[in-house]
């Protein structure tokens, strides 16, 4: 017999238990349209992933069972869904999935390899599982797996090898990282053959806080051939017969797409999920608020981004030129405010000078910001890159106000990578925007390179200390010269209070600020080379 498997690549919201049952069904519904015997939905479909410490609230495991409930006296006729859930055995919170038949729940599998790392604390919200689930349909043997089962492979989830099963479907909520894709890939590809059956990878896609899903579900034989490839970061719906397979394979973005394609659907379900109707954002000529202004018009919609220019007698003539001519081709609103007059005043009265006097442009410009997002309900976007945030290069309440921050795992020099990728196109970003030397613009003739290093260097020591946890002497052994490790690492390590204050943004990178990467502020460690 044949056996049509339907892959529901969805876009869940955490919490949203009535709106994702009925992405839930109408994605069903369409399936049983299309001949498919069996559905399958990502992890915790229907509560939205990750839950975090809602899984621990009695109400929600109650109202995520009752949910599963309803949902599956819905789903009839000769179809079969696999869907992710939140339960509760009476032992504690459990990552499961249903399988649903007939109107009613057959069977259940709960996740047994809980992810404890990186982004993920499973640990401290489910109780892991410990019996592997078989089912059938069409009399097709069929095997369960959730997401971190078949990356760390062994246990109950291995004895599905032993069991004969001739396909095995994996929810998953694997969210996106740069390359990612191809270690799916790589690890879809292998476990089929470890189980020696066919493999049903379907991800999860949309943001949730810092995490972007990507998609990228994928279906293989049991020698590990591509029957079908969703693409990413867009919601999609797959039919294939695993017994006579018509392939539907989409071709992987590239990196810079991939990214960029990561930051807009991070920023648009944020906003979006979380109910802002627009955004606002300081526009200062500079390559980094361009960046950030084309990825929101992309994401929302120029009627719904807000820039402002807010120039001081330090700024340059051509920045705001630049920044006209971005709000212009972009179509975004755009207004100019003249910050000197506030920031005379504020000088003249507390008394400030050098560097804290520089800093009070900075506040200022915050204040606006703010200001007009409390008058007018636009959430504001803070526009520092990683390079910025690793050194702590930004001032607190000044350019990094903000309640997103789009661009903050993505380093310097990947933004100009970023915007020439836009501009490939549509030439949305000014090209001096992109080829001048990065300013502030904090004092006459200021230049990042006055206080940093040039960025194509510390970029790469940046992803070695950061992104790949070297400490001093594996940086001197990758050819980094003492003095400059000794300063980076210096400038690193002090501004963690600062970064503590940031507003969140979209993880794009192996190892992102914030829960990726948890250090104390205070800590008198300090590396030596």
């Amino acid at each position: 017999m044949t056996l049509a498997i339907a892959m529901a690549q969805i876009n869940p919201t955490v919490g949203a238990l009535s709106a994702n049952s009925e992405l839930i069904l109408a994605n069903v519904n369409r399936a049983k349209e299309l001949g498919a015997d069996l559905i399958v939905f990502p992890e915790m479909a229907l509560t939205g992933y990750p839950v975090e410490d809602l899984a621990l609230r009695q109400t929600f495991q109650v109202a995520s069972k009752t949910a599963i409930e309803n949902l599956a006296a819905q789903i009839n006729g000769s179809i079969t869904a696999v869907v992710g859930y939140l339960d509760n055995d009476g032992a504690g919170p459990l990552n499961a999935v249903a399988i649903i038949e007939n109107g009613r729940i057959k069977a259940r599998y709960i996740k047994c390899h809980l992810p404890n790392y990186g982004v993920f604390d499973e640990y401290r919200n489910f109780i892991a599982g410990s019996e592997p689930l078989v089912f059938e349909v069409n009399g097709h043997k069929i095997g369960v797996a959730i997401c971190e089962d078949i990356w760390q492979f062994g246990g109950p989830v291995a004895e599905l090898a032993k069991l004969g099963v001739q396909l095995v479907v994996v929810p998953n909520g694997s969210p996106y990282e740069r390359n990612k894709d191809d270690l799916r890939l790589k690890l879809v590809k292998q476990r089929a053959k470890d189980f020696g059956a066919a493999l049903a990878y379907v991800n999860m896609v949309g943001g949730q806080d810092e995490l972007v899903f990507d998609g990228d579900s994928i279906l293989v034989d049991q020698a590990g051939t591509i029957l079908a490839r969703t693409q990413q970061f867009v919601e999609e719906l797959v039919v294939i017969d695993l017994f006579e397979p018509k392939p539907q394979i989409s071709e992987p973005l590239t990196d810079a797409a991939e990214i960029y394609g990561a930051l807009v659907l991070g920023l648009r379900d944020y906003i979006n999920k979380n109910g802002f109707k627009s955004v606002v954002l300081g526009l200062s000529g500079g390559i980094d608020s361009a960046l950030v202004a084309a990825i929101a018009v992309d994401a929302l919609g120029p009627d719904r981004v807000h820039g402002v220019a807010l120039p001081s007698k330090y700024s340059s003539e051509h920045s705001l030129a630049d920044a006209k001519e971005l709000a212009n081709r972009l179509g975004l609103n755009f207004r100019i405010i003249e910050i000197e007059p506030m920031v005379k005043e504020f000088i003249k009265n507390v008394g400030l000078s050098g560097v804290a006097e520089e800093n009070v442009q900075a506040r200022v410009r915050g204040t606006t910001l703010m200001g007009i997002s409390n008058q007018e309900g636009h959430l504001v976007l803070a526009t520092g890159n990683k390079s910025e945030l690793a050194v702590g290069y930004s001032t607190l309440y000044g350019d990094a106000v903000g309640a997103f921050a789009p661009i903050k795992d993505v380093y310097k020099t990947e933004v100009w990578q970023l915007a020439k990728w836009r501009n490939s196109s549509g030439a949305v970003i000014p090209e001096n925007s992109i080829s001048k030397e990065p300013s502030a613009e904090l004092r006459p003739g200021q230049k990042d390179s006055d206080s940093l290093p040039d960025y194509l260097l510390l970029d790469q020591l940046l992803v070695k200390y950061v992104d790949q946890d070297a400490g001093a002497a594996g940086l001197l052994a990758a050819g980094f010269a003492p003095d400059l490790i000794n300063r980076v690492i210096g400038l690193v390590d002090r501004a963690e209070y600062k970064r503590r204050q940031y507003p969140p943004g979209p993880k794009v990178s192996m190892r992102a600020f914030g829960k990726d990467r948890r250090l104390p502020i205070t800590s008198r460690w300090k590396e030596q080379n």
